[in-house]
């Protein structure tokens, strides 16, 4: 009976998302938002919340995070990943200073304490790399010129979640010098590790896992991506950056052979990533915390505009570019949700879930919109301002050319 409720249950949310993602392309734009939507509506305090298949959606979930970085490693060799690391480096300083900063006053004025301004500077730091990558490839912009600057960022806040995500697991637990020192070690050398095997050895790796039989390929890339992100997130560094490395270490044809086969499991464990998020959202937790979350998320999304056109603007991208950039990089996603849910687990502050719940939505929904129309707004209020500077040299070249026949 309970195999027979889940099978229902998880046929109709697939059956739903494919519904929901026919509708979002009659009208153009990402079908991200209403993967949402429907996950508030089936989740708890929703119209019609799940049972049987709540654990298989989670763990669905966990699999589309870790696709979804694995394609976007397969975009880049390891050599492109440490010359964009280099040249980009700056950027990841100004996405902190700007984007974290806000994160930390607002907890101060709200009076939660340093812990927690921590905390919610992570929340409203980072950007959501599956998010993202979803759009990217819902708006056929991964061949893009920017998109490197964007995948740069993305790869610089990520790479720094294996440092801060110890930091504040250390923090929230009252843990003493000694034992978050040794935790944060870990981290680091585990992702240095990874990072150097990917660059050293990258083509042995691809020479092991190639097979010119489709099935076998798909077989071995998942299961070795599936094994070090599982490895990766045990010893305290993310699921995420280690599924990314693995992409980064497979090159050549390889990396084009499993980026055919995966794209349609990525779409589908993708989709319930999203519809999970949303079902582990009370919708009457937020109208509490909107106002502030709501504020919070207006000033972090013109920051990060900010971070994404100047990152543009210093990698020499043209100004469209630049505005695609910022637009792309404002959702915020499942980092945030991880960081939150540690100060929330070991009770920090209670209203600090549902407000970085509430802020998470806002901006996981506004982050496909963002993405989309950033650049041609910015370019017609552009247009306007041409215009309207040069209807106003018009009558001053008149009154000029009438001064001069005086």
């Amino acid at each position: 009976m309970h195999s027979a409720v889940l099978l229902i249950e998880f046929g109709s949310i697939i059956l739903g998302l494919g519904l929901l993602g026919r509708v979002a392309a009659r009208f153009q734009f990402s079908p991200i938002p209403l993967y949402l939507l429907a996950g508030l509506a089936f989740g708890e305090g929703g119209l019609l919340p799940l049972g049987a298949s709540e654990e298989f959606v989670a763990t669905g979930a966990e699999i589309g995070v870790i696709l979804l970085l694995l394609m976007l490693g397969l975009e880049y060799t390891a050599s492109d990943l440490v010359s964009n690391l280099k040249s980009h480096y700056p950027a990841g300083l100004v996405d902190f200073c700007l984007n974290a900063l806000p994160g930390a006053a607002a907890a101060l004025l709200l009076g939660w304490g340093p812990v927690a301004a921590v905390v919610l500077a992570g929340v409203t730091w980072i950007s959501s790399s599956g998010v993202i990558a979803k759009v990217l490839g819902d708006l056929g912009r991964v061949g893009n010129r920017e998109t490197p600057v964007i995948l740069s960022i993305l790869v610089l806040e990520d790479l720094a979640m294996a440092v801060y995500l110890p930091i504040v697991t250390a923090l929230v637990a009252g843990a003493g010098l000694l034992s978050g020192s040794l935790t944060l070690a870990v981290a680091l050398g585990v992702a240095g590790a990874v990072l150097f095997v990917a660059l050293r050895y990258g083509r042995l790796i691809s020479r092991f896992v190639s097979s010119d039989d489709p099935e076998k390929l798909l077989l071995v890339v998942l299961g070795l991506t599936i094994l070090v992100a599982g490895v990766a997130q045990e010893l305290q560094v993310s699921a995420a950056v280690g599924a990314f490395l693995v992409g980064i270490a497979l090159s050549g044809e390889v990396a084009e052979g499993a980026h055919t086969l995966l794209s349609p499991l990525r779409d589908l464990f993708a989709a319930v990533f999203f519809v999970f998020f949303g079902l582990h959202t009370d919708p009457a937790s937020i109208p509490p915390v909107l106002l502030p979350a709501l504020a919070l998320a207006v000033v972090t999304a013109c920051t990060k505009i900010a971070t994404g056109y100047w990152a543009a603007r210093r990698a020499g991208i043209s100004v469209r570019g630049r505005w695609r950039t910022g637009g792309t990089l404002v959702a915020r996603g499942e980092f945030s949700i991880v960081i939150a849910g540690l100060a929330v687990t070991a009770g920090i502050e209670p209203d600090l879930g549902p407000l970085a719940t509430a802020y998470v939505l806002l901006l996981v929904i506004l982050g496909p919109l963002t993405a989309r129309y950033t650049e041609p707004l910015a370019t017609r209020w552009a247009l306007r301002r041409a215009t309207a500077k040069a209807a106003e040299q018009v009558p001053m070249t008149e009154q000029a050319e009438k001064q001069e026949q005086t």
